[in-house]
């Protein structure tokens, strides 16, 4: 029986390949890919054995074969034996870009052991990554800390705060390791007005003012975060979540995750707890703090982490798990971060730039907010004309991570 989903109204257009010839999914696959790969090797004291085969996965990307996955004992192997099933005898840039890169981070798992009982099982390849973004961040997490607790000191009181607070927020959260800290000096002081127009003439759509109301003006039960990368990135998403928890605007709050290492950074229930440990033992007393309230939520229920294989798998966002659409359902708002958590919405296909977003996502149970810098050549909902300005001054711009937005659909 085959299964039927709630697709987007719209007629799907082609999906993104990298043997489309100057393309970024090009450049991802035939040398992007490649060197993360290498960059394991480098990073872990593997056995020659898997080095050898992680090197024989890089030098097999641009112009090789899918290899099958052999049974690692993963629960998420029978799935992808019937994903595979699809692509069998094909080369990586022959196959779906998205469908590429999952499968590419899924292999590399299987290479390294990372499932099978041994030395290696649960050994994270990207741990070094993870662990050098967030202690090279602590600085800005201290500073960012600092800033929500006097929020909070302030929030019952002030409901325009809280307002101005979310939209601060919802800015660090988008822009996550690239976020200029400047920023907040906007809120705090007129004079550096300017550093906050700039950042604001970098989001292509901005309903950052939807959400805040939509936060503090209804009753938002549950907000839901299918969460993106470790490091700063995650401080940013955990000021906003204590934000919403300790001022009481929402009463729970669910973090989707991802089950096992992929894309790098992307993070997973471990690396909450590494951060909150983290952040727990650093010397600035706001900061532990902040970490004792993430303990506390956790610990209360109020703060739920969760994860699915969906979040690892190579479907489109519509093909969700009724299970996990169900969850969902029960969110006042979903909180959709980062790039390629965007490119799963779309299905990561080719989609006319100025194609409605709404028209896309009407899949979805609950409404919807995607916070994303763009880092893949796959947009919709800008409008012509913002698009032919931003196109002149950035040739760029759809890869760059420099751009973002800011798409509320309720």
């Amino acid at each position: 029986m085959v299964k039927l989903y709630k697709a987007p109204k719209l007629s799907l257009p082609p999906s993104l390949f990298g043997s489309e010839v100057g393309s970024f999914s090009e450049l991802t696959v035939t040398q992007r890919m490649p060197a993360i790969a290498r960059r394991v090797i480098v990073e872990n004291n593997f056995s020659s054995e898997i080095n050898t085969r992680l090197e024989r996965l890089a030098t097999e990307l641009p112009t090789g074969y899918l290899q099958p996955l052999t049974n690692d004992t993963g629960v998420d192997f029978p799935a992808w034996d019937t994903y595979l099933k699809a692509y069998k005898g094909q080369r990586w840039i022959d196959v779906p870009w998205f469908f590429a890169e999952t499968y590419f981070y899924r292999s590399i798992l299987e290479i390294t052991d990372y499932f099978r009982p041994g030395i290696w099982q649960g050994v994270d390849p990207f741990q070094l990554q993870k662990s050098h973004g967030l202690e090279g961040s602590i600085d800005s997490a201290t500073l960012l800390s600092n800033q929500v607790n006097k929020w909070l000191e302030d929030s019952e009181i002030d409901v325009q705060l809280n307002q101005k607070a979310l939209i601060a927020l919802l800015y660090f959260a988008l822009w996550g390791n690239r976020v200029d800290l400047s920023l907040w000096s906007a809120f705090e002081d007129d004079r550096s007005r300017f550093d906050i127009q700039n950042q604001l003439a970098h989001i292509l759509v901005n309903d950052a003012s939807q959400i805040s109301e939509l936060l503090t003006i209804s009753e938002a039960d549950r907000v839901d975060f299918v969460l993106d990368n470790a490091g700063f990135e995650l401080v940013c998403d955990l000021c906003l979540v204590d934000f919403l928890l300790s001022s009481n605007l929402v009463n729970q709050v669910y973090l989707h995750l991802k089950p096992h290492p992929t894309f790098v950074s992307d993070a997973m229930i471990k690396d909450v707890h590494e951060t909150t440990s983290f952040l727990a033992t650093t010397s600035d007393q706001q900061m532990i703090f902040f970490a004792q309230r993430l303990e506390t939520h956790i610990a209360s229920g109020r703060l739920v982490l969760s994860e699915d294989y969906f979040w690892t798998s190579p479907l489109a966002f519509w093909e969700i798990p009724s299970s996990l659409k169900d969850e969902l359902t029960n969110a006042s708002l979903v909180i959709v971060k980062g790039d390629a958590n965007y490119r799963r919405l779309l299905g990561d296909r080719h989609w006319d730039i100025t194609a409605s977003f709404a028209d896309i996502v009407c899949y979805l149970p609950a409404p919807i907010v995607a916070l994303r810098t763009l880092k893949s050549e796959v947009a919709v909902g800008l409008k012509s004309e913002v698009i032919k300005k931003v196109a002149n001054s950035d040739h760029s711009w759809l890869t760059n991570g420099q751009w973002g937005v800011i798409q509320f659909v309720a």
